[in-house]
């Protein structure tokens, strides 16, 4: 029997530092308007931007019914010079 697909309650984007996010605002408040935990989000986020080392990357965060999130990271914008 497959597992059924969980559906997201909310969807909400943030911008922070690659690798160096705190939960300080805007992180901190908007996950916590939704019910996220931003020690945990900020600890994952970090986890994987880390290799983006304070450039602003955008997460488009996906909370469900239970109070779990997962986030897609948008790969930030290189500008020539």
């Amino acid at each position: 029997m497959a597992k059924k697909k969980k559906i997201p309650t909310a969807t909400f984007k943030v911008q922070g530092a690659g690798g160096q996010a705190t939960p300080a605002p805007p992180i901190g408040p908007a996950c916590g308007q939704y019910g996220v935990n931003p020690g945990q989000f900020v600890q994952q986020f970090n986890e994987r931007t880390r290799a983006l080392n304070g450039m602003p990357v955008t997460a488009v965060v996906s909370v469900y019914a239970d109070r779990t999130f997962d986030f897609i990271i948008k790969s930030p914008l290189h500008r020539s010079c």
